[in-house]
């Protein structure tokens, strides 16, 4: 993935932020698209049909969190049940809230909440490399909104085509076409296992995530994320004593 050089003597504008963003969310896009295919021929042959699958990516845009309420709806739960278990599901997004909280705490509100509804797994990848230039460019959250809004777009055409080729070819919920969404979290991860502490919290998570996989509302997903935050904040803790000369 590429972005903005940090040696640039002209910061970008507004408009060419967020094309960056978009141009740099392009491959997360391919791995994205499958997966809205599948939902909407989903949620168009469930009782939503094609208005309500798209009124759902709309208005909701939560991939996994659409998949289980679909799978809810369709055992009968009800609407707490389902708003609780795709809460729980999407609580990783304050992780990536946190991270992005001092680049983003000076934004007028407006902009945090468009920006917050536009936060995806794939568009924090991209903002994340993004925002390790420390370049002091002003309009990086015009990178942000035009990597939010590639996803948005690419995430309502999916689900619309999916919903109309579902209705003619039911098979097409069966072609195995959701592995392109784990290969594409997989790239995103891959790049950034540089040193000892992000292997450690990747390994610690993923054996936690397998270790837990069993459990209700998607529990194991957060029981993942907080034990590895848990051990990448260790392992800095443990490397800032060694750098200060403490034993310890």
């Amino acid at each position: 993935m590429t972005s903005i050089s940090s040696a640039s003597p002209h910061p970008a504008g507004r408009s060419t932020e967020f094309l960056l963003g978009a141009r740099d969310t392009l491959p997360l896009l391919l791995g994205a698209a499958p997966f809205g295919l599948i939902f909407g021929a989903l949620a168009s042959a469930s009782p939503l049909g094609i208005v309500g699958a798209l009124g759902m990516s709309a208005l909701v845009f939560a991939g996994s969190a659409q998949f289980i309420a679909l799978s809810l709806l369709g055992t009968g739960a009800s609407a707490l049940v389902v708003v609780f278990t795709t809460l729980v599901v999407n609580l990783r997004h304050l992780l990536y809230a946190a991270s992005l909280q001092p680049q983003m705490a000076r934004l007028p509100q407006r902009w945090r909440v468009l920006l917050a509804f536009w936060l995806t797994d794939e568009t924090y990848a991209a903002v994340h490399h993004r925002y390790a230039h420390d370049d002091g460019a002003p309009f990086k959250h015009w990178y942000t909104a035009g990597s939010g809004a590639a996803m948005y777009a690419n995430w309502l055409g999916w689900t619309a085509v999916g919903a109309f080729l579902g209705q003619a070819s039911p098979a097409l919920t069966h072609l195995g076409l959701e592995f392109a969404l784990v290969a594409t979290f997989v790239g995103i991860v891959a790049p950034l296992l540089r040193e000892r502490p992000s292997i450690a919290v990747a390994l610690t998570a993923a054996v936690v995530a397998l270790a837990a996989r069993d459990l209700p509302y998607k529990l194991g997903l957060m029981l993942a994320a907080f034990a590895g935050v848990a051990v990448g904040v260790w392992m800095d803790g443990r490397r800032r004593l060694q750098a200060a000369g403490d034993p310890r």
